[in-house]
């Protein structure tokens, strides 16, 4: 069974690749300097993982400026 055989499923599958990338590396790098009330709050994470998958480049790009402010 080809992976790539069903178009609907590639789609998926290369947007949730980079998704579950992002929401890895924000919820262990990035929440912590963005919402401060997220300091320590560990339980709560795996809850945003859906979301940050389905959102990815909003939250890409949010987490970015905000980055980005924070440095000048």
């Amino acid at each position: 069974m080809d992976l790539f055989a069903d178009p609907v499923r590639a789609v998926l599958l290369l947007w949730a690749t980079p998704g579950l990338i992002v929401a890895v590396a924000f919820l262990a790098f990035g929440i912590d300097r963005i919402d401060h009330a997220a300091v320590g709050a560990y339980a709560f994470r795996p809850l945003l993982i859906p979301g940050i998958i389905l959102l990815w480049p909003l939250v890409a790009w949010r987490w970015a400026v905000l980055a980005r402010k924070r440095g000048e």
